[in-house]
């Protein structure tokens, strides 16, 4: 089985910043594509940022210039760095990764969130 487990959460105020990451374990074979997701209360869970093996990267058009994505492959880690941060960044911020585990194969894997809480 995996386990992603999600860390840096935490409040900050508006214009701030948080860096966010997320370690993989278990018996990988291989990760695909990582990215982190936010569900806010009341809200469907939403796409804030993709990253490819290659270092490809996708960002939902809302955080883009303010957030970056990265991974460390040999670590099997990815990380979110949060900048001038808004109220509307409120919310629970999943880690996903798609990943090929010996012997099951290949599926989406989600850790428990990390809240981040952004003051006026």
């Amino acid at each position: 089985q995996v386990h992603l487990v999600e860390s840096g959460g935490g409040l900050v105020q508006a214009g701030g910043s948080l860096r966010l990451s997320c370690a993989a374990s278990g018996n990988i074979f291989s990760i695909n594509v990582m990215g982190w997701y936010r569900q806010a209360p009341g809200k469907q869970r939403e796409l804030v940022a993709t990253i490819a093996k290659s270092g490809s990267t996708n960002y939902a058009d809302s955080v883009k210039g303010r957030f970056t994505i990265s991974r460390d492959n040999a670590k099997n880690t990815v990380s979110l760095q949060l900048n001038s941060l808004k109220p509307e960044d409120t919310a629970v911020y999943y880690c996903t990764a798609d990943i090929t585990l010996v012997p099951l194969g290949r599926q989406t894997y989600w850790g428990l969130g990390t809240q981040v809480t952004v003051s006026s």
